[in-house]
């Protein structure tokens, strides 16, 4: 039996508690682990020393020895598996100390090539009933087997080393949880970047550019693209390109449903993967390969549950996608389609508007001027049949038809001043109408007046005053082309929070409740234009008794 001295336990004391000092204050799990199997070495003047650590499920997660070389490592054929007296230190949770491995019948032997050990101490690391890991010493040095004093040596630095790899364990998961949140955050930011770049335009191609820029800035790739589905739903056209090798993406620009990767995450609303183009037999453009690109990430663009296109980004990098990247891509997809279909949307009611307003114009001539021009055709047509019987009637005909004819000009002028750009100008709202007055009494027969606040409503905003602006030069319109009045009063005056603006005629009036929506867009137009800045519109009419047309406004925003 070995008799340790009173200096030498003062030295294994001493040690000790330096050992746990630096157990304590090192939080690298790796460095930890090779420093407490190196002490127990030391402190047991073992020949051979090693360390098992567990996972949360038990299984032996890290081995790390020290006394074998290298060579003699390479040559066994795997770690322990814990079926001898590794496994029973791990069921029994106490230290086992014996003078002879192969004489233990726990002992199931040594691997090929393992060199052959006899004497073993082995200890648990315990924190509570938690079992962290265990320490094995084998071949004392010296000495046929370890001591007493090494079992509570090498007790006393296991439960130092319980506190240390617990330490490193949650330093480790607070590293992670630190990385995790601050990839969360370059996410968030992303994603935000992302929906301001696609909130701030309505313009489809600054759409697409704004999205795809951010999403290749944000995946360090050197190509992207976009194709968006054609009408019809059965075919994609390429729409966008940026970033290295734009010839070798537009060798092929169309991709029906179903056809190649970007018809089959077209066709399916789902993300596909490729990490080696080069292989794989779905990617359809070998130009792509040949340029040297190698990974490819395919998103689909989806607006209320179809997908109105497809995002592509490549690089010429071999990497792995992940599925956080996956549900990144995937979310900033689904805002991208919406806001796509939102600026086709816009697309279309701006067509729909000027379609609209063409056939309006196009109803008011017909109605009008042409009419009026076939009028004047039958006219002289008659004219003409009674010139030789009737020189006198003949010549009132062509009389008519000449005043006609002027009225008609005079609509034709109406037309061109309206299709024009309407600009009130510097002037305010006052002067601007007096300028419509003008031209309307320069072009139409008929007694019209003016009446305004003298300041010239300086305050009211630009919104407003053109707005009322409109209202005027649509109901003067209309009562050019309808009412045959012969006075017609202009009259502009404010309250307290409003401008008001009247249009008064002593023409024939019409039914306002029977008005169709050919004859009466006009009205139509009058009252959206007053509500779209906060006002309204009340007219007032009946048959034989002219209109009045009564509009208004804030006289501030808001």
């Amino acid at each position: 039996m070995v008799i340790l001295t009173r200096e030498q336990i003062e030295e294994r004391l001493i040690a000790l508690h330096q050992v746990s000092l630096e157990l304590v204050s090192d939080l690298s799990i790796e460095t930890v682990l090779e420093h407490i199997v190196t002490l127990a070495r030391e402190q047991a003047n073992a020949r051979y020393a090693a360390l098992g650590v567990f996972d949360d499920d038990g299984d032996l997660e890290k081995f790390i020895q020290v006394g074998l070389t290298p060579e003699e490592v390479s040559r066994i054929p795997h770690q322990p598996e814990g079926r001898g007296l590794l496994g029973a230190l791990k069921r029994e949770r106490k230290t086992t100390r014996i003078p002879e491995i192969s004489a233990d019948p726990r002992s199931v032997g040594f691997p090929n090539q393992h060199p052959r050990m006899h004497s073993f101490l082995g200890v648990p690391i315990l924190l509570g009933e938690y079992l962290l890991g265990t320490i094995y010493l084998t071949d004392k040095i010296g000495y046929h087997e370890f001591t007493e004093e090494d079992e509570r040596v090498i007790e006393t630095l296991a439960a130092y080393a319980a506190v240390a790899i617990s330490n490193a364990r949650l330093y480790r998961d607070l590293l992670e949880r630190d990385q995790a949140l601050t990839q969360r955050n370059e996410d968030l930011a992303l994603l935000n970047d992302a929906a301001i770049a696609q909130a701030s335009s309505l313009e489809l191609d600054e759409v697409l550019d704004r999205t795809l820029n951010r999403v290749m800035a944000y995946m360090e790739v050197e190509a992207g693209e976009i194709f968006l589905m054609e009408e019809g739903g059965q075919e994609l056209k390429h729409a966008l390109h940026r970033g290295e090798g734009a010839q070798a993406f537009f060798t092929r620009e169309r991709f029906l449903l179903g056809d190649g990767i970007v018809g089959k995450v077209a066709q399916t609303g789902k993300p596909i993967v490729s990490t080696d183009l080069g292989r794989d037999v779905r990617f359809l453009r070998p130009a792509v390969v040949q340029a040297g690109f190698n990974c490819l990430v395919s998103i689909p663009l989806v607006a209320r549950g179809n997908v109105v296109g497809v995002m592509n980004v490549a690089t010429k990098q071999s990497r792995e996608i992940t599925s956080r990247e996956i549900h990144l891509l995937t979310a900033i997809g689904s805002w991208a389609g919406i806001t796509i279909e939102n600026a086709r949307l816009h697309r279309q009611a701006r067509r729909l508007a000027v379609l609209e307003e063409r056939e309006r114009i196009g109803m008011d001539l017909h109605d009008g001027i042409i009419q009026s021009i076939y009028s004047v055709g039958l006219t002289l047509d008659y004219a003409r049949m009674i010139v030789d019987e009737d020189p006198l009637q003949a010549r009132q005909k062509i009389e008519q038809a000449i005043e006609a004819l002027n009225s008609t000009i005079g609509d034709i002028r109406s037309y061109i001043s309206d299709l024009r750009p309407r600009q009130i100008g510097s002037e305010g709202l006052i002067d601007g109408l007096q300028n419509l007055v003008d031209v309307f009494k320069a072009n139409i027969m008929v007694d019209i007046t003016l009446t305004g606040p003298k300041d010239g409503l300086v305050a009211l905003p630009g919104s407003h005053a053109t707005a009322l602006y409109h209202i005027c030069q649509e109901a003067l319109a209309n009562v050019a082309r309808h009412a045959h009045a012969r006075h017609i009063s202009v009259r502009v005056w404010t309250t307290g929070d409003q401008v008001l603006l009247e249009v008064i005629d002593d023409g024939q009036g019409f039914v306002l409740e029977k008005m169709n929506l050919a004859s009466g867009h006009g009205i139509s137009n009058i009252h959206t234009r007053a509500r779209k800045v906060g006002g309204d519109v009340k007219i007032s009419t009946a048959p034989g008794e002219g209109t009045t047309v009564l509009a208004w406004v804030p006289l501030r925003e808001g």
